[in-house]
């Protein structure tokens, strides 16, 4: 006779197959991880500081 089989499990393996496929899918479909927008963020604000930072002050209205 065979062993018997945790149909539980399977349920729960399927389940998260299915999951992770849809995930690796929206992840093709939306773009960047976290780490990537968080790494464009920062360097965009540093741009913008170093842009300010050389701007003239022509605060006598000459």
């Amino acid at each position: 006779m065979a062993a018997p089989v945790n149909l539980n499990r399977y349920r729960k393996q399927k389940a998260r197959a299915e999951r992770k496929a849809r995930a690796d899918e929206n992840a093709v479909k939306h773009g960047r991880s976290k780490a990537a927008k968080a790494r464009d963020s920062a360097s965009a604000d540093k741009a913008a500081r170093d842009h300010d930072a050389h701007r003239r002050d022509d605060t006598d209205g000459a």
